[in-house]
């Protein structure tokens, strides 16, 4: 099984994956207004033999094979307080 990977040009760090290579029928109309014309960033083989960076596996392919879209959106930021409070103990 294989996905494609398609980056916002609309917001930083947050990814598409589908399932096939320009197939958005599963994505839902309002996500892609907000994630901006999709930027095609690399087909992936999700037999494991790759690592993805950000993203569980096993989440990815179900996500995929029950809603035929998987949503990468980027980390929290960082509470600078609570680094802050931390370093001092």
């Amino acid at each position: 099984m294989f996905c494609v990977i398609y980056r916002s040009p609309q917001r930083d760090q947050t990814y598409l994956y589908v399932e096939k290579k320009d197939d958005f029928s599963r994505v839902p109309e309002e996500l892609l207004k907000g994630f901006g014309k999709p930027q095609l960033a690399m087909i992936l083989p999700l037999d494991g033999s790759k690592k993805l960076v950000s993203a569980s596996l096993e989440k990815v392919k179900l996500a995929l094979a029950e809603q035929g879209y998987y949503l990468q959106l980027p980390p929290p930021p960082e509470s600078l307080l609570k680094i802050h409070l931390e370093n001092k103990q």
